[in-house]
């Protein structure tokens, strides 16, 4: 009888450490989350910045994308960094090289975008 009450308080403990530790898992992924969106909305908003500078407004398209890549620096590490933390807790079985990958995509796609809304909306060239 005793082994079956310490056989059944172990369980009661394991299953409680599992729980816990899957609150844990989850409360990493969502911190882990939160920080990769506000990276991403950091990195937008310097974009965005450096979109609406008055020197911009005479670039060529090739020469605004050589302006945007280079700017937000800080920015753009930190998004990439807090990506790459969020895909490797959401994802932990894939090659880490992959969720760099995947990291560097989502920072290009970013700078595309916001060399693609400077070309359609600047004036006509004269």
């Amino acid at each position: 009888m005793r082994m079956l009450l310490v056989g059944a308080a172990l369980v009661m403990m394991t299953s409680a450490a599992m729980t816990s530790s899957a609150v844990a898992d989850d409360d990493d992924a969502r911190g882990a989350q939160k920080l990769a969106q506000q990276g991403r909305d950091d990195y937008w908003h310097c974009l965005a910045r450096e979109y609406s500078r008055d020197s911009n407004q005479g670039l060529s398209e090739q020469d605004f994308g050589r302006s945007v890549a280079g700017a937000c620096p800080s920015e753009r590490q930190y998004y990439r960094v807090a990506l790459l933390d969020y895909l490797t807790t959401q994802y932990p079985n894939i090659d880490a090289g992959a969720h760099l990958a995947t990291a560097n995509r989502a920072v290009e796609a970013a700078q595309k975008d916001i060399v693609m809304a400077f070309v359609k909306h600047r004036p006509p060239q004269k």
